[in-house]
């Protein structure tokens, strides 16, 4: 009753008595019980999801005031609180890290509005408290890297020294390798820009552009950037822009149902609904969809508007971002439980070409020691036998415990 009514002078009071019985270990055991109880609330109904971030942070919130004002700051009781969030945080697997890089997605992206750069500097150093808690830091990391590629390469990024800022924080708490690739990234935008402008500066794009057109190129570094799968599209010699690509069928034709669009371009179909919805349901309506809704249905038809104007002579047709699929955030935690596996392999080779014969019960010890996600037994020992079956191991014949490593 004291902790959820946040009685931050009673609590003290409490405190005081206990101190002056030896008995703060059973007020501390008390709010470990409490902290847990809680916070199990906010974790495991998948329905509050949406919430869960947003809520353990207003939750440490309210722990931390009431650990200075009430607790005086007491070590052990700072301890227990921090104990009992590690433990919340991976009572799920895997879902509060993604929720954590969702979050940040959200905080960091452009169009956030009525929050100031301090109160936004505020909510990452409080998210990163929560970010320490993962244990498996790598689905946060793939989450993480899938969304700021299209904060950059969308430009929707609400302030690129927030970006950089939350880079050097991750930086600090994981060291270089983990922010490697998301600083490769920065540079990969940073290169773009001036390779755009000394282009734009050049004698072959004075002499090789048609006026009026401005280009705008992306050159990235394959190892820093998440990987999207191949798509076959049918082009026109013109340009290469999946709106420029629809608009120009409507050079030849009045009236378009969605199928002839697909038919004609070849565009997969959810990127295809993505660029219609873009054309006819945005602010900028150069197309006109029958009948009109915000969703792009099969049955739906398009005419091009003849009533469109604008009175600026250049205009921004934003693409439509579409919200992550099931199908993409299953691709994302597949692709993280692969480089697991990976660094598995890699670490059991490592070990046993230093010890080169060593015991099961030694080898899963090391393999605790070394590796930075969680994982189970069984786990390891699939990947052993992975391992034994391709040759890099074998069992002593002696003693099937022990393992021999095979140069």
């Amino acid at each position: 009753m004291l902790m959820d009514g946040n009685c931050v002078e009673d609590l003290a009071r409490m405190y005081q008595l206990f101190s002056r019985v030896n008995s703060l270990e059973s007020l501390r055991q008390a709010l470990s019980s409490y902290t847990r109880r809680t916070g199990k609330g906010f974790i495991v109904d998948e329905e509050k999801d949406k919430d869960m971030v947003p809520s353990l942070l207003d939750f440490k919130v309210a722990l931390d005031k009431i650990w200075e004002e009430s607790f005086i700051k007491n070590e052990a009781f700072s301890n227990t609180i921090k104990e009992s969030f590690e433990h919340l945080i991976n009572l799920r697997q895997n879902r509060p890290a993604e929720l954590i890089a969702k979050f940040l997605d959200e905080k960091l992206r452009a169009g956030n509005k009525g929050i100031s750069e301090e109160e936004l500097e505020i909510t990452l150093d409080r998210v990163l408290v929560l970010f320490r808690f993962i244990q498996g830091k790598d689905v946060f990391e793939a989450f993480y890297k899938k969304d700021l590629a299209k904060r950059l390469l969308l430009g929707k990024s609400a302030s690129i020294d927030a970006e950089k800022s939350m880079i050097t924080k991750l930086k600090t708490e994981c060291g270089s390798q983990f922010t490697n690739k998301l600083e490769g990234m920065f540079k990969d935008i940073e290169l773009s820009k001036e390779i755009n402008e000394s282009f734009k500066q050049s004698s072959q794009a004075r002499t090789k552009l048609p006026s009026g057109i401005e280009m705008s190129v992306h050159i990235l570094t394959t190892g820093y950037w998440p990987t999207y799968p191949p798509m076959d599209v049918k082009l026109p010699h013109e340009l290469n822009v999946y709106q420029t690509v629809v608009l120009m069928l409507f050079n030849d034709a009045q009236r378009l149902s969605f199928q002839d669009v697909k038919d004609s371009t070849g565009i997969e179909d959810k990127e295809l609904r993505r660029t219609l919805q873009s054309l006819a349901c945005g602010k900028v309506r150069v197309l006109q969809k029958y009948p009109k809704g915000r969703d792009v249905d099969d049955d739906d038809s398009f005419e091009f508007n003849e009533a469109f104007s604008a009175p600026l002579y250049r205009i921004k047709v934003n693409a439509i971002q579409m919200k992550e699929t099931v199908e993409e955030n299953a691709s994302t935690t597949e692709r993280v439980f692969q480089d697991r596996q990976y660094q598995v392999d890699a670490a059991v080779v490592r070990i046993m070409k230093t010890r080169t014969v060593l015991s099961h019960t030694l080898l899963i010890t090391e393999l605790f020691q070394q590796l930075k996600f969680p994982f189970k037994p069984a786990d390891l020992k699939k990947r052993i036998e992975s391992l034994i079956d391709r040759e890099y191991l074998e069992r002593d014949k002696n003693n099937p415990q022990i393992y021999n490593y095979l140069a």
